[in-house]
């Protein structure tokens, strides 16, 4: 087991300095821009609207608020809670709203505080959100200072999550400048990167999709993706529609942190690193699972605990399968349903029909029945050009060798999917 990485001085909670902000960093935030001193600016004076506090939370309603609120809770020594929903966790001192306003909940007295920590929600795509906390020192441990000027990124990840909070931390560190705007589906935000000349992008295979059905080729120089199994074809169609960026997959959640990246082109991840592991993690497979074992693991807020083993294991609740050289990811463990008495993974479905030429894209979906307990539909995109009258018949024959159960009962093509605001398919339906 590798030991925690030591947390770099000028990231310690204790004092005031803000030599962790690069003096280059930007948010352009609809159109008006914020550089290092206008950041630290706006956090001193939403600090000093709360005043003396414990705990704070704040809506992460877009970059701007989340670093704003950021750096105003480590001037303060304070935990900060990002929310991505209306709940406000008990213990709290004070809230940020959306606007920017302070409403103060406890009076609270600050001495009381355990120092400044982020505390995330996780997405709860496939069941309640939790609440994790993370040391500031072990998110920033990868990002080197200054190794992002001249590097323009687009705002694609919900800002109050994991994905979208790296981003956020990998340009203020880093001295790069990020891009956000009010309108968040996938065709204004690729007309958002052209008109910005974006070079780095990081998003959700189903954002990806979506994003090259639009054309636009805004010079990018970095792609990666995240937050869902990413198939080979995609990759594939990345690499001939920019082949002049490097591309990769990276592994992380909100529970256990970013793991590790896979930038060789192929789907998956190396079968050796079951033995040797990667980036200061080790992995395993048990009970088609797969389990880590690293430095950047979140505790769980509610009592404190880690989220592993007694070994320091934790079962990130991915099926995974190896096959020849490469560990191919399966689905989730809890996104298994059961339809009429067979468990039925939908993203295998879902593999299955992406497959199809002609479909750009396609999400499958769970729904409540009263006969056979869930029954599965799911939406099609095609890709520019073709007849879904055409591609309804191939794509019945491809999921042909299914059981009945995991057929979906109704196929609708639609001109895009709705999508997560953490960039992921929504897989249950009402």
């Amino acid at each position: 087991m590798t030991s925690l990485p030591a947390i770099p001085p000028s990231l310690s909670p204790l004092g005031s300095g803000m030599d962790w902000l690069d003096p280059a960093c930007r948010l352009v935030q609809d159109g008006q821009a914020h550089g290092q001193a206008d950041l630290i600016g706006c956090a001193r004076d939403l600090r000093a609207r709360w005043g003396a506090v414990g705990p704070v939370a704040a809506v992460a309603a877009t970059p701007l608020a989340v670093a704003t609120a950021l750096i105003a809770a480590r001037m303060s020594n304070v935990p900060l809670f990002l929310l991505r929903g209306a709940d406000v966790p008990p213990g709290v001192d004070a809230l940020v709203h959306a606007d920017g306003t302070v409403t103060r909940l406890n009076n609270g007295a600050g001495a009381s505080a355990p120092g400044f920590s982020l505390v995330l929600e996780t997405s709860g795509t496939t069941g309640a959100p939790k609440r994790l906390r993370h040391d500031f020192g072990r998110l920033m441990a990868r990002i080197q200072p200054g190794r992002g000027q001249g590097c323009t990124w687009l705002a694609t990840f919900d800002p109050g999550g994991y994905a979208g909070l790296q981003v956020l931390l990998t340009v203020l560190r880093g001295g790069g400048t990020l891009v956000d705007g009010a309108a968040h589906d996938v065709p204004a935000q690729a007309e958002r990167a052209a008109r910005h000349a974006v070079t780095h992008i990081s998003a959700t295979p189903s954002f990806w999709r979506a994003f090259l059905l639009t054309g636009k080729k805004p010079p990018l120089k970095a792609l990666t993706l995240g937050g869902e199994a990413v198939d080979q074809a995609l990759l594939d169609r990345l690499a001939a529609a920019f082949p002049d960026a490097t591309l990769r997959h990276i592994y992380a959640s909100t529970e256990a942190g970013a793991l590790f990246a896979v930038s060789d082109g192929r789907a998956g991840f190396p079968a050796a690193w079951l033995e040797t592991g990667v980036e200061g993690t080790d992995l395993a497979i048990r009970d088609g699972v797969l389990h880590v074992r690293g430095p950047r693991l979140a505790v769980a807020l509610a009592d404190e605990r880690l989220l592993t083993d007694a070994d320091g294991w934790y079962a990130t609740g991915d099926r995974v399968e190896v096959v020849g050289d490469r560990v191919l990811f399966r689905g989730r463990e809890d996104g298994v349903v059961n339809v009429g008495g067979v468990k039925v993974v939908p993203d295998a479905v879902e593999a299955l029909i992406q497959a199809v030429p002609g479909i750009a894209d396609a999400a499958v979906r769970v729904q409540a029945s009263p006969i056979t307990g869930h029954l599965l539909t799911a939406q099609l995109v095609a890709t520019p050009g073709q007849d879904p009258a055409v591609l309804r018949p191939l794509v019945v024959a491809a999921l042909a060798g299914l059981s009945p159960a995991a057929r979906p009962r109704r196929l609708e093509f639609v001109t895009e999917l709705e999508l997560s605001p953490s960039g992921k398919k929504k897989r249950v339906q009402a």
